[in-house]
């Protein structure tokens, strides 16, 4: 047995006060003269017996009352568990992603777990909680409301074992406190298993919310598989995590006018494909009709006018026909000029510079090429076969592309392709094994193998580039070389076209690193602006003479279309997402976990929490006791004679 206020045990010594006031009565006795002594000294014994026990049962009922008086004012009590002298610390992860907008019993698993927080944590108890956005540290319930009740869902969410090694961080390093643990999630599968590093300092409890949601259908991508001069064909992909449906309803907004409206059956995955106008600005929202998860239910996209993207060659006595083919009037500016004709002033102005096969490349060329990558242009390197190695090489240093070192004669084949290159991303649907290797009669070779693009059998580089600079290390003439005829030619410089202008995509994923190019010249002090209708964001941003490159990470939060603007003039339109992969219904069998503790409830667990500082009082039987000895005393002594 324990007490609450011990220090009133001290009042026991009073007990004596009675004991004293017994022993020494201060009472005078008067003698009475009576005849008959005979008899009054057999009555005189008699009282004298009774008298005795008389005040002895009195001392002992009034000591009890005083001491029962005195043990429920230090409220005594017994405490429930071994644990309860320690000091008890809780830390709470709320998993706030888009998969807990999943219905429970009393609505989503969000508003259930919040709801479990408020009603059954005391206002004034301590906590600790984090969401995937925000951090409360030691505070109480009663400052949380307000946050708790406003919370809304995540775009991201926190790996489970980077909650858990983050909820240790909040705890203090008082080692001896009862350190508790508390996971708050469905516990949505991913890729990676689940499992927790084992801590003897904390509790781990894991409370996995489950919901009644059996199906989910979620718009997952677009893309334009058709166009012509009139129309492009939009395919749209949706995906089911449930049996079969039929009829499911999408419809194809551009802003808030209805463009069309289509009725699927899904079993799995299903594409369907919309057909509206070329050319035209859209600023896209598609929607579908399903109850379930509500994220992934409408789907923004951006059409917006592409201007041409600006290719310049250069050329020495080689043959250029082959260039524009590849870079043709419906998506670039080409443009080509032998070295003698060339206007310099002409370079600044383009996005991708071709040096096709010059022999020498002169001071004042590598002087404004130099310039021109400076500004974010990107520069192509084909050599001739008989270059000067001491003017080239001097380019190369600029450009941080490997020097030519040496001359090879003897004929080799192009047998590698780097798929992992950024040149080369999403340039095929599966790697190539088998082509026609095309082949070079005369290289050159580089110094250093080093961001390879295409290799020659050897493994020495044909292809090497980097972000903004690319060379060849042979000529791409017929007589030396048939790779204007292999398959690999259109994949390969068709894509250093595109990439020498950042067109801004159909959509982008929120809270995901993107680099967006936005064509557009303003002033040296003028920076761009993310607008929607309630937000609005100062992305980084690196200006150029020609565009600014934007980068978006953690800002836009928030699915919708934004518009980009310089000092209040809109430029072009931006779609952001919402990432998909919460979509799925996999959820994780938690009682496969060791030294763990689960409920599918938090009241639950906070119940058992709670327990460990719970007591049986006894002040109340000692109150109960006192009244007794109050009533016996009393009955003493009125009815003891």
């Amino acid at each position: 047995m324990q007490f609450k206020n011990p220090e009133l045990l001290y009042a026991l010594f009073f007990l004596v006060i009675p004991i004293l006031i017994h022993l020494f009565q201060l009472r005078r006795f008067q003698k009475v003269q009576f005849t008959n002594v005979k008899f009054l000294k057999s009555v005189k014994l008699q009282t004298r017996k009774s008298s005795q026990l008389k005040k002895w049962l009195t001392l002992l009922t009034r000591m009890l009352l005083l001491a029962c008086a005195i043990l429920a004012f230090a409220q005594p009590f017994i405490p429930n568990t071994e644990d309860f002298n320690e000091a008890q610390e809780t830390v709470i992860y709320l998993d706030n992603s888009f998969s807990m907008q999943a219905k429970g019993t009393n609505g989503t698993l969000l508003n259930e777990a919040i709801q479990d927080i408020i009603n059954t944590l005391s206002e004034d108890e301590s906590i600790s909680l984090f969401t995937n956005d925000d951090t409360y540290k030691n505070t109480t319930v009663k400052a949380l409301k307000n946050d708790l009740i406003q919370l809304t869902n995540s775009p991201t969410q926190l790996n489970y074992d980077a909650a858990y090694l983050k909820g240790r961080q909040l705890f203090s390093n008082d080692d001896s406190a009862t350190k508790n643990l508390v996971l708050v999630s469905d516990f949505q599968q991913n890729s990676n298993p689940l499992s927790f590093e084992e801590d003897n300092n904390v509790q781990l409890k894991l409370v996995q919310l489950k919901s009644n949601l059996v199906s989910n259908i979620s718009i997952d991508s677009l893309y334009i598989s058709n166009t012509t001069a009139e129309t492009l064909d939009i395919n749209v992909v949706l995906s089911n995590q449930s049996i079969p449906i039929d009829n499911v309803s999408i419809s194809l907004f551009n802003e808030d006018v209805l463009l069309a409206k289509s009725a699927i059956s899904i079993n799995n995955k299903e594409e369907t494909t919309f057909t509206i106008s070329n050319n035209t600005i859209i600023n896209g929202k598609l929607v579908i009709d399903d109850a379930s998860l509500q994220y992934d239910n409408s789907f923004y996209f951006n059409i917006n006018s592409k201007p041409k993207i600006k290719v310049l060659a250069i050329n020495g006595s080689a043959d250029d026909s082959y260039l524009k083919r590849i870079y043709t009037d419906d998506e670039f500016d080409f443009k080509s000029f032998k070295l003698e004709a060339l206007n310099f002033n002409l370079i600044p102005d383009q996005n991708l510079i071709i040096l096709n096969e010059l022999d020498v490349i002169s001071n004042a060329l590598n002087a404004a090429i130099d310039t021109f990558k400076k500004d974010g242009g990107i520069i192509l390197i084909i050599p001739s076969t008989k270059v000067d190695l001491n003017s080239y090489n001097q380019l190369f240093n600029k450009n941080l592309i490997s020097n030519f070192n040496a001359v090879n004669t003897n004929e080799k084949r192009i047998t590698s392709i780097n798929y992992n290159h950024p040149l080369l991303a999403n340039a095929f649907y599966s790697k190539v094994s088998n082509f026609q290797y095309p082949k070079v009669d005369m290289s050159y070779r580089f110094s250093s193998s080093a961001n390879s693009v295409l290799s020659y059998e050897d493994g020495s580089p044909f292809l090497v580039g980097n972000t903004n600079s690319y060379a060849f290390s042979s000529a791409l003439n017929t007589s030396n070389s048939n790779f204007k005829n292999s398959q690999l030619i259109v994949p390969v410089l068709y894509n250093m076209g595109l990439q020498s202008l950042k067109l801004s995509k159909l959509y982008y994923t929120v809270s995901e690193p993107n680099s967006i190019a936005i064509s557009a010249v303003i002033g040296q002090d003028d920076i761009l602006t993310l607008t929607s209708e309630d937000t609005s964001v100062i992305p980084l941003q690196k200006t150029y003479s020609k565009s600014v490159v934007i980068e978006t990470n953690e800002f836009p939060n928030k699915a919708g279309i934004f518009n980009v603007k310089n000092k209040g003039v809109s430029i072009q339109n931006l779609s952001f997402n919402y990432n998909r992969d919460e979509s799925e219904l996999r959820y994780y069998d938690l009682n496969q976990l060791e030294n763990t503790t689960i409920d599918s409830s938090l009241d639950a667990t906070i119940n058992t929490i709670k327990s460990n500082t719970n007591v049986n009082a006894l002040w109340k039987w000692f109150v109960i006791f006192a009244l007794v000895f109050l009533i016996i005393e009393i009955l003493l002594l009125k009815y003891l004679k």
